[in-house]
């Protein structure tokens, strides 16, 4: 995958390291010269320039690119400029940063729908939300385990839990249900909003566009992912 982030701060940077070790081709970007050096040999490509130039960002590969994030944190009017000039360029997948409640309602109603807080979300978890089809989130509880939120795939939607067997068959644990509804925000703008079904049992059925609350071994939450 390609992806282009905007902002070469602890989280961006960290980002980007992840990613290319992983093997996917990024472009970090940044307005600070000696970020672009220190991080040239561990970034993919690393660039210098304004990010609030619409003529010098439309000079970037915008429409290879797969994700674009914005993970400038210091200068939130810069993170803001740069966010609307990326949705007017209309990117694949925008990300973008928000620093505080006030922030993140800004950025809302601007249409942006993924939205991370690094004080919250380390490199480590977006990069696997990035790079696993149909994660949704995740929190590792060692190594080896994770409890991960992933998209209902199309093959279960309309079965139960004891249908499908998750246990038996995938060797994971389904431990709650997220069902995504759509409501206003202080702007009046529509946001998606994602609601806990209670606990799970046998009897609890899937629907399409449900989220599952999934725990289990990686290799085995990698294998469903990959059959999905």
């Amino acid at each position: 995958m390609k992806f282009i982030i905007v902002g070469l701060g602890n989280f961006g940077s960290s980002l980007g390291q992840k990613l290319t070790a992983h093997g996917h081709e990024v472009i970090g970007i940044d307005s600070s010269m000696s970020k672009v050096e220190l991080y040239k040999e561990k970034i993919s490509h690393t660039i210098c320039l304004d990010s609030t130039d619409q003529f010098a960002m439309g000079g970037l590969p915008l429409n290879d690119a797969d994700v674009v994030i914005v993970a400038i944190g210091e200068n939130q009017g810069a993170n803001i400029m740069t966010t609307a000039l990326l949705k007017n360029l209309n990117v694949k997948r925008l990300i973008s940063r928000a620093i505080t409640p006030l922030h993140e309602t800004v950025l809302r109603a601007m249409g942006v729908d993924e939205i991370i807080h690094p004080e919250e979300e380390t490199a480590e978890r977006l990069s696997k939300k990035l790079l696993l089809r149909g994660i949704v989130d995740s929190f590792d509880i060692n190594p080896e385990y994770s409890i991960v939120e992933v998209k209902v795939p199309a093959r279960y939607a309309g079965k139960t839990l004891e249908e499908i067997g998750f246990r038996r068959n995938h060797n994971l644990v389904v431990l709650t249900t997220l069902k995504i509804t759509r409501e206003k925000n202080l702007l009046g703008q529509i946001h998606q909003v994602n609601k806990v079904q209670g606990v799970a049992s046998p009897k609890t059925r899937l629907n399409e566009g449900d989220i599952m609350v999934m725990y289990g071994h990686t290799s085995d939450i990698k294998r469903l992912l990959a059959e999905s």
